[in-house]
């Protein structure tokens, strides 16, 4: 939450600052400044029965960061695409990879106007691109030719699907979407997803986020453990952290030096893995 008079961003073309969207609610979360008053006061009210939803945000942030720096530090992968990448923010995918893998090409894919108009600050020379693109529409995603123009598909993909698949509805077969993704992918690609749930958590703080995105841009579908293991379907999970089993975890736990620690209010609102594309 920001302190003081907040200076309203520019409004750029395509964009209604009277209706919250889910990429400027997620930077208000984070203390982002990318946001209009009506994205602030429906994140207010969704606070007032979700206090942990800055901590939420922040350990959907810090798998994100995590997963893309293990993807480039212990398996070796280069390239990057990073599906619905949101407003920028600190620690974006390559300033992650970069840290590890100077070389590393990214591909930032967003529908909404918001991003587009601050993917600038994405950018870094030739070795990252933003693609406006909706990613419930693969074909046109996988086959743009920025990201053509960057991405080998010869070689092993880090796929990044985090806090993205829940504003896809079930009629739209969000498993079907996330699996034609996976099938462009060559083997020894990964798939890094994390998803909000409801499992465990207050109802009412349910009830009021709902409430909220049923307002928004994009309405958000909260699913169980074993609808959100479905995204994984075929592949091969990889452990959490050293000496675990491969399994899902709260989106806290996810490579920490310590889950125990890690494991917070907010971060059980997500689940979250990674997986080997055989």
């Amino acid at each position: 939450m920001t302190d003081g008079p907040v200076e309203e961003p520019p409004v750029p073309p395509g964009v209604d600052p009277e209706v919250p969207s889910p990429a400027r609610l997620y930077d208000y979360y984070l203390g982002g400044r990318i946001n209009y008053r009506a994205d602030r006061e429906a994140a207010e009210r969704i606070r007032t029965g979700l206090p942990e939803i800055s901590d939420m945000a922040w350990a959907n942030r810090g798998f994100h960061q995590r997963a893309a720096k293990w993807l480039a530090e212990t398996r070796g992968i280069t390239q990057f695409i990073d599906i619905g990448s949101g407003l920028p923010t600190q620690g974006n995918t390559h300033e992650a990879v970069g840290a590890v893998t100077p070389l590393a090409r990214v591909v930032y894919v967003d529908n909404d106007p918001m991003v587009r108009a601050y993917a600038g600050e994405l950018l870094t020379g030739r070795l990252t691109t933003f693609v406006f693109g909706d990613l419930r529409q693969p074909d046109a995603v996988l086959g743009d030719r920025l990201l053509r123009s960057l991405i080998d598909f010869t070689e092993p993909v880090g796929l990044l699907m985090t806090a993205v698949m829940h504003f896809v509805a079930d009629d739209a077969d969000p498993w079907g979407l996330v699996s034609r993704y996976v099938a462009a992918l060559p083997s020894g690609s990964y798939l890094a997803l994390s998803h909000v749930t409801a499992d465990n958590v207050p109802p009412q703080a349910v009830r009021t986020g709902l409430a909220e995105y049923a307002k928004a841009t994009e309405n958000i579908h909260l699913r169980p453990r074993a609808e959100v293991a479905r995204f994984f379907a075929g592949l091969d999970l990889v452990p959490p952290w050293p000496g675990e089993t491969p399994r899902l975890v709260f989106m806290g736990e996810w490579g920490a030096d310590d889950p125990e620690t890690a494991d917070s209010d907010g971060s059980h609102w997500g689940y979250a893995g990674v997986a080997r594309v055989p």
